[in-house]
């Protein structure tokens, strides 16, 4: 089964990547879908929390806009989140991963945001990451109810460089060209791919296949 790592800065289009790789037939993953359940009402997230950030649950489950106040620009209550977080998304990430394995499934996606990150890479025989130019993520975000230029940039803080990034994935997709575009790059990838013959899962011994530059543009250059 290949795991593929699909990831990309806030505003790149990932969610539309993702939603494209699904109409291919690829089960995925998501990070973000996880930490919801999480926090929802019976979720597995909520007496943690609750207990580490006082009054931030509402109805039984985790006010996001009350817990993102808490943590967000104080790294410190940040890193506590995360620690009580991230365990219970990777163990829902291992239950995925598990069931596709018994389904034979050739081929897995994990939607994670923040991806390099967490070191999640090092679970993906390949990463795809969503890219655009700086101003493109700029006028997508801004759209977003609640979002300022000055929130925008306590988030990319957060986050590492999207030329890092860049650095990082062996598929870079450029999403600023439009949907048709990021759609054909992402046919290509997946037809690439699909030749190889890697098996991360259950977890291998080999590392993950080495970045080759590849990207995905209005003249695909492969």
């Amino acid at each position: 089964m290949i795991i593929i790592g699909l990831t990309g800065s806030i505003g790149m289009g990932k969610s539309t990547a993702a939603a494209m790789l699904r109409r291919f037939g690829i089960a995925t993953n998501d990070a973000d879908a996880n930490v919801h359940k999480l926090m929802a009402p019976g979720g597995a997230a909520v007496a943690p929390v609750a207990a580490a950030f006082p009054g931030v649950v509402k109805n039984g489950a985790i006010d996001r806009a009350e817990l993102g106040k808490r943590v967000f620009g104080n790294p410190e209550a940040l890193r506590r989140l995360e620690g009580i977080v991230h365990p219970l998304v990777a163990r829902e990430r291992d239950r995925f991963l598990r069931r596709a394995a018994l389904r034979r499934a050739p081929m897995v996606v994990l939607d994670v945001p923040l991806l390099f990150e967490i070191g999640a890479d090092s679970r993906c025989d390949a990463v795809i990451l969503v890219s655009a130019p700086a101003l493109i993520q700029e006028i997508r975000v801004l759209r977003r109810p609640g979002m300022t230029r000055e929130r925008l940039q306590k988030v990319r803080e957060q986050q590492m460089p999207n030329g890092e990034k860049r650095r990082r994935a062996e598929f870079v997709v450029e999403t600023g060209f439009g949907q048709r575009t990021t759609l054909r790059g992402l046919k290509q990838i997946v037809r690439l791919l699909a030749t190889r013959k890697v098996r991360h899962w259950p977890p291998a011994s080999q590392p993950r296949w080495k970045p080759t530059r590849y990207y995905a543009r209005n003249r695909p250059r492969y």
